[in-house]
């Protein structure tokens, strides 16, 4: 599991989303990127589709994930 903590462009609040993840300041969730880009949906249609969510903030979820599967995971 991808520690979110460490990045900034999302947060959690127990009172949004059941407490997901979610891109900061808005109420999408971070797991509706993947399943989006996992549908075909490019960075660009996925921002047209959830207002709010920034191409930065796409671009900065997507290089803390890279960064985080190619770190040696600690067990």
């Amino acid at each position: 599991m991808l520690d979110w903590s460490s990045c900034p462009v999302v947060e959690r609040d127990p009172q949004l989303m059941s407490g997901g993840w979610v891109f900061r300041g808005t109420r999408v969730p971070v797991a509706a990127l993947f399943e989006n880009l996992e549908d075909g949906v490019e960075m660009k249609e996925f921002i047209a589709l959830f207002p709010g969510v920034t191409l930065e903030q796409v671009r900065l979820v997507l290089d803390h994930t890279a960064k985080s599967l190619a770190s040696p995971q600690v067990v």
